[in-house]
């Protein structure tokens, strides 16, 4: 998802917040309130537009069926994307503001049904590899966010700003046929079970706030680094997205890898999880570095820590779907569409819900204290989603291992009473 911007205007250094020429008062200006109220306005509009839809797309999903929900979030987001490309016909001031709302509003509904359809029908085709599936198709995922910036740069100063746009709705927009013929059709009676049952289960909770605290990771790193590096190591506005390539290539090459792990070898997936949340945690202290650790800040040390974090994030992010989805199951949630749709729902709307909370977040902490406390900071979240899940797992552990016990008493028990009279 997109993160809207964040505040610019605090300078960040080796002598923190307010050093040097970027000096600023530590109170907001009537501008800069204006600015954030206004980014976070949208945020909360996009994100709400997207994550509202967990609570009953999936209810609708058994309904109207998984194909017809992708086809139509499909065709919807293809001819918003087009009507991106003509907004800028509209005159100035209100009227062109109110549109950008609507139209990325309805954008965000349209992303949000394609992704809660197509996570379905994968599972639903891949019910023994759902995580080397989802996993695989993330190299997908990281392909489109290197060539997007340089595809569209190149279309922009070649044609101007409507060709983006329109070419990239055109090309949606010819999927919807491909897909309406390619896809099998899923039937499924609805389900018994609601999505709040799902949601209060304890370690679905618990996987819910480690996938909205990674999400919030990236939703960071969104705004704020490009102005950290530009800042920090005064590099060519051209050079800042190769800054983010370390981070999307390992996230991308990693993530097939944890999910045939996560498929092949499911006790692996906890590891996953706890390690994952911990090393993230640990790059976002280096990413400044965090100024007690008295680490100079350096371009190659960045791009490093990034592609740690790339391929962390995959370890976590991954086995997420497949333990949410084993945890249902484990609690009488039935196979299916409905099922499906309901882990695919949450897992989206917990995304969304990071993804608003990690640019606002950090655009506050930037402009407060600096990027590097403000990545440390950001990087909490994941420390505590990580320890919380082990002491979870732990928790399990153990309470499995009381109950198997009293049975193998009785068992041995029962053993030997049966044996005693042909003893004596």
């Amino acid at each position: 998802m997109e993160a809207a911007g964040s505040p610019a205007a605090a300078g960040t250094g080796d002598d923190g917040p307010g050093g040097g020429a970027g000096e600023t008062s530590g109170r907001l200006s009537r501008e800069q309130l204006f600015v954030l109220v206004s980014a976070a306005s949208m945020n909360l509009g996009c994100m709400m537009a997207y994550s509202i839809l967990g609570p009953f797309f999936p209810h609708e999903l058994v309904y109207i069926g998984a194909k017809f929900m992708l086809i139509a979030g499909m065709f919807v987001s293809g001819g918003v994307i087009i009507l991106f490309g003509v907004l800028d016909q509209l005159p100035k001031g209100p009227i062109f503001i109110v549109m950008c709302f609507l139209v990325r509003i309805v954008d965000a509904i349209g992303f949000g049904a394609v992704i809660t359809a197509s996570s379905s029908i994968l599972a639903k085709a891949f019910p023994n590899n759902v995580a080397t599936v989802l996993g695989s198709l993330e190299v997908f995922s990281g392909l489109g966010l290197v060539l997007g910036p340089p595809l569209g740069g190149f279309l922009y100063q070649s044609f101007g700003y409507e060709v983006p746009f329109i070419l990239l709705g055109c090309i949606v927009l010819l999927m919807v046929p491909l897909n309406l013929y390619l896809l099998p059709s899923y039937e499924s009676d609805p389900g018994e079970h609601l999505f709040w049952k799902l949601v209060t289960l304890p370690k679905v909770g618990l996987i819910a706030f480690v996938i909205i605290s990674l999400s919030s990771c990236f939703g960071f790193l969104d705004p704020i680094l490009s102005l950290f590096v530009l800042e920090k190591f005064n590099l060519p506005a051209g050079y800042v997205g190769l800054v983010f390539l370390g981070l999307a290539l390992s996230y991308a090459i990693s993530s097939p890898l944890f999910g045939l792990l996560s498929d092949k070898k499911p006790h692996l997936r906890k590891w996953f999880l706890v390690f994952g949340n911990l090393i993230t945690a640990g790059c976002y202290v280096l990413l400044g570095p965090v100024p007690i650790l008295h680490i100079k800040s350096q371009l190659w040390l960045l791009v490093l820590v990034l592609v740690v974090n790339g391929v962390s994030a995959g370890m976590s992010i991954i086995p997420t779907f497949p333990e949410i989805l084993s945890c249902a199951y484990e609690n009488g949630f039935e196979e299916g569409i409905s099922t499906l749709g309901l882990v695919s729902g949450l897992v989206s709307a917990m995304w969304s819900v990071g993804a608003f909370m990690g640019p606002l977040l950090g655009g506050f902490l930037y402009e407060k204290i600096g990027f590097q406390w403000a990545a440390a900071i950001q990087g909490l979240w994941t420390l505590i989603s990580g320890l919380v899940m082990g002491l979870f797992y732990l928790w399990e552990y153990s309470t499995t291992t009381r109950r198997s016990k009293p049975q193998n008493i009785v068992g041995t028990e029962e053993e030997q009473a049966a044996l005693l009279p042909n003893e004596i």
